[in-house]
């Protein structure tokens, strides 16, 4: 039986025009229905103006009034930014779990991130209500501090951050967390290098974070799992982690033929059968019958379900995109647990450009979960609101962000 959209009702309404909202919500312990929500507004892209924490103790019906969350704060060496991310709860010791970018924007350019974010995480026992860890990622060894946090990174040259809410940790068997990151990287002069020449470019790689006995993690980082700029204009982005029937780790990530549309547009893959550390080189992601698809250069998510199934929600085209277009439709597929492959007659359309919208309406930038009391995938994402489309090309689009819920 396909997938099937059940309701779609508003999340969180846009306040105004030319506002866009995105939003996801999560459980905060391993039992229960107590959620926290988190929904930010933005006017410029990649950029959160504010943003608003929620709570609910019954499972979504009803929430405490919106909390506001710091999003900027002033420093001496330009704007400071901070971008909040959702929470994991970890299912071995069911502490709550948050990991979000940080950084200081000399004159407040989205861009300049590239060389400038941090990673920091928190530690909550309490579903988030308060925090016995809050610090900022830094790779285990004496070399490593604030300014040189991870191998290969070095604030101010390049960065290593989050993307995209689709990159979810995950718990490996001896307790480890993994977390799925990306990372501009250095040319030869030790500057951010984009060989690709697209937008941006980023490496992914994997932070694996090991508990101590007060509570903090120790962080060490994988090997890099490195695109070629001749195949990907912006190397390889958003990486989102499941593990397969075996044990091996499949990581798909988003590419791009941005500023070069005769490239084919893909998903790309990689695995890992050492627990993260190491991973084969990137390919194009296929269907099981090994014939590839063409998807836009956007955000994606694997969604390990409690039935053993695995799914996959992400944008596919029927022809080559254009960089990052169009992001439309928005599909959710299972994928094979045994060849880490997507299957074909399993991919369903969740929601589509309809007559009349225009050609470059986005239906991306979402975050799925399961819904623990009536087992539906439920699916937040953005969508223009009516006035939103009919408003001119350029700039943001007036957007509430929608809760989309799919019977499986």
């Amino acid at each position: 039986m396909p997938a099937r959209v059940i309701a779609r009702t508003v999340f969180a309404a846009a306040p105004r025009s030319r506002v866009a909202v995105y939003a996801a919500s999560y459980y905060t312990a391993l039992q229960g229905v107590d959620l926290l929500s988190i929904h930010s507004y933005e006017s410029r892209s990649d950029t959160a103006d504010v943003s608003y924490l929620r709570r609910s103790g019954d499972n979504g019906r009803t929430w405490s009034a919106p909390l506001e969350v710091l999003t900027q704060f002033e420093d001496p060496g330009g704007k400071g930014r901070r971008y909040h991310a959702g929470g994991y709860v970890d299912p071995l010791t069911g502490r709550y779990v948050t990991v979000w970018n940080e950084g200081v924007l000399p004159t407040d350019d989205p861009l300049e991130g590239m060389r400038r974010w941090r990673l920091h995480y928190s530690v909550s026992e309490d579903g988030g209500l308060s925090e016995v860890v809050r610090a900022p990622v830094v790779h285990e060894g004496a070399e490593y501090d604030a300014q040189h946090p991870l191998p290969g990174v070095w604030v101010g040259k390049n960065c290593a951050m989050m993307g995209d809410l689709g990159e979810r940790p995950l718990t490996r068997s001896d307790g480890a967390i993994l977390v799925p990151v990306q990372s501009t990287p250095l040319g030869p002069d030790g500057d951010y290098y984009n060989p690709g020449g697209g937008y941006t470019y980023t490496d992914c790689l994997v932070l694996i974070g090991r508990w101590t006995a007060d509570k903090r993690l120790i962080w060490t980082a994988s090997e890099r799992v490195v695109g070629d700029p001749q195949r990907s204009t912006r190397g390889l982005i958003e990486p989102t982690l499941a593990e397969l029937a075996d044990g091996t780790l499949l990581m798909v990530m988003r590419g791009s033929n941005d500023r070069r549309p005769d490239l084919p547009g893909f998903k790309w893959v990689a695995r890992s059968r050492d627990g993260g550390h190491s991973w084969t080189p990137p390919i194009p992601w296929t269907y099981t019958d090994g014939a590839p698809f063409y998807s836009p250069s956007s955000c994606s998510q694997l969604v390990p379900w409690k039935d053993g199934r695995l799914f996959w929600l992400g944008n596919l085209t029927p022809e080559n995109p254009r960089g990052n277009s169009p992001r439309y439709p928005m599909v959710l597929g299972e994928v094979d647990r045994g060849s880490g492959l997507l299957i074909r007659d399993r991919v369903s359309t969740i929601d589509d450009r309809q007559p009349g919208e225009p050609e470059n309406l986005m239906l991306s930038n979402f975050y799925a979960r399961e819904d623990r009391e009536t087992g539906d995938l439920l699916l937040h994402m953005a969508r223009p609101t009516a006035a939103g489309l009919l408003e001119p090309a350029g700039g943001i689009r007036t957007m509430d962000a929608l809760l989309y819920r799919i019977a499986l």
